[in-house]
């Protein structure tokens, strides 16, 4: 069954970029010359996604407005006879369809999953977390789409990460049953240092059934009072398979300060108009011996 849905997930404070994103949402933080989300945004409709419902919270408006028609600025750059910048502007107003859902308390990922029921219907779905940039030729959300073509159940995106930093990511316990797909057995949400049944992780790109809203309801709050997707893909895979794509690209944590420089780094040194001038400044820094 086609996926023609996406969920992104755009509620959270950001406090870990604090405080440059007490006014602005951290969504719209750009990497080089594009809010990190418009990324997210073209990675679903270049996979060929019909609708994207937006979970948002209080003050989250912004991110709305950026893919909305804005007649002022496009006139304005019509005055300047700037078609080149009009052209761009005009592109992400015509992206997708978009859905804006309010999720009016932070109360986990889970719960803001739960936000878009009635608008996904009962098709399967896509959900994209934000903070995970995927640069790869062929979309990673568009791999996956692919590969779930032949299954049921549910897909995640994984990753084989450093054995030392597995405490920092959910895990899987899996056996391999096709080129880069594995049949999820266990996951694991943040092991202890040493614990971890395997090094491949779980990065935030999913495809649900629609059973996983009634899961959902019946998850228990964690001890901060929030629903846990983990808990309600725990539940799910007693009663359908998961599987999780090793997919193949190259991801940044655009949610950690660190992961968020590498991102606009390599981003930067592939954009047609500053790439080689950063790249010679980079040797300025550090030039070779």
């Amino acid at each position: 069954m086609k996926v023609k849905k996406a969920v992104i997930p755009a509620a959270g404070f950001g406090t870990r970029f604090l405080p440059a994103t007490k006014v602005v949402p951290k969504e719209l933080l750009p990497i080089v010359d594009k809010p990190t989300i418009q990324y997210i945004m073209e990675e679903v409709a270049s996979a060929g996604i019909e609708e994207v419902i937006l979970i948002t919270g209080r003050e989250k408006g912004s991110i709305e407005d950026h893919f909305d028609t804005s007649t002022e600025l496009e006139n304005h750059l019509r005055k300047k006879k700037r078609e080149d910048l009009l052209k761009i502007v005009q592109e992400i107003s015509g992206m997708v369809t978009l859905v804006s859902v309010r999720q009016k308390e932070p109360l986990g990922l889970g719960h803001a999953i739960l936000c878009a029921r009635k608008i996904v219907g009962k098709d399967p779905f896509a959900v994209l977390l934000g903070d995970d940039l995927i640069d790869a030729k062929i979309p990673c959300i568009g791999q996956m789409m692919e590969v779930y073509q032949n299954m049921e159940g549910a897909l995640l995106a994984i990753q084989k990460v450093p054995r030392q930093e597995t405490h920092l990511y959910g895990i899987i316990k899996g056996k391999k049953v096709m080129d880069r797909v594995y049949s999820v057995e266990e996951m694991v949400e943040k092991p202890e240092k040493g614990k971890a049944p395997s090094n491949l992780a779980i990065i935030g790109r999913y495809i649900l059934p629609p059973r996983i809203f009634d899961i959902l309801e019946r998850v228990k709050p964690d001890k901060r009072g929030e629903i846990q997707l983990t808990d309600g893909l725990r539940a799910l895979n007693r009663e359908v398979p998961i599987y999780g794509y090793e997919f193949i690209g190259d991801r940044y944590d655009a949610g950690d300060k660190l992961g968020y420089l590498q991102a606009n780094l390599s981003f930067g040194l592939k954009h047609p108009e500053i790439g080689s001038k950063l790249k010679k400044y980079l040797m300025t820094l550090f030039p070779y011996p």
